[in-house]
């Protein structure tokens, strides 16, 4: 399952660049910002599986 939550990171983390690159070509600051933020999600959620991660190995 983990391998499946690490896709679907990728694919928010790409989301989110692309939203943000159309609203710097566009110039709309919402969806730069919102983007940004399915960036931040990605990363996130990169962080806690790379924790489930480390909470296996030492089990």
């Amino acid at each position: 399952m983990s391998l499946e939550n690490r896709a679907k990171a990728v694919a928010k983390n790409i989301e989110g660049k692309a939203q943000e690159f159309l609203g710097e070509i566009t110039g709309d600051p919402k969806d730069k910002m919102e983007g940004k933020a399915k960036q931040a999600e990605s990363q996130v959620s990169h962080a806690v599986e790379n924790l489930k991660d480390q909470i296996r190995e030492e089990l």
